[in-house]
């Protein structure tokens, strides 16, 4: 039996910060490089420009340069971290735009569930061997956390807190799957317990 809570499920930790590539002269030598693109490309846009037989006052035109690479180092800043090598693509109903980089508690506890659930909608004996367990597990832990008693230890005060459609649910399970819509009610009764 697994002694994991919904807590830990659903726990995020955050990724250590990398280290500030400003720090430690980083930010002169980031200065330097920059001023030397800019100056480079107000270069190759004055040459371009007179060579087309059009004039740009310089001040506006290195302005104008200055401000492109500002919104292009904010932009990589904000941008999410690419995907890992080897990463998932995009299948089914999923758009590509998730961010499979990040590390997304609530999005890993869903897929722990979403595959169990699938498998038992073509072959019900899995609803009963693998989800039906996981469910009153969760239940179990619940209760045990918010109330210090488990469907073993005190199955009197277990039933009390329950509920009666939650007791019969996981004491005598159903032949088949419940429908989604009875999964979600025996869902909010499980979230109820507290």
């Amino acid at each position: 039996m697994s002694s994991t809570s919904i807590d830990d499920l659903l726990a995020f930790e955050e990724e250590p910060a990398r280290p500030d590539p400003q720090s430690r002269g980083g930010r002169a030598r980031l200065a330097l490089r920059s001023l030397a693109v800019a100056a480079a490309l107000v270069a190759v846009l004055v040459a371009g420009l007179r060579a087309v037989g059009l004039q740009v006052s310089l001040p506006v035109l290195i302005a104008g340069v200055l401000a492109v690479l500002a919104v292009r180092r904010v932009t990589g800043l904000l941008a999410p971290p690419p995907p890992p090598p080897g990463g998932r693509m995009a299948t089914g109903e999923e758009d590509g735009s998730y961010n499979w980089g990040a590390r997304d508690a609530l999005r890993t506890a869903v897929n722990r569930w979403e595959w169990p659930l699938d498998w038992s909608t073509t072959r019900p004996e899995r609803f009963t061997g693998v989800v039906l367990p996981r469910i009153a597990e969760l239940a179990d832990e619940r209760m045990r956390l918010k109330h210090g008693v488990t469907r073993e230890s005190d199955p009197a005060r277990a039933h009390v807190l329950l509920g009666d459609r939650l007791w019969t649910f996981l004491e005598s399970p159903p032949r088949r799957p419940p429908s989604p819509r009875d999964l979600a009610v025996i869902v909010a009764e499980l979230e109820k317990i507290s």
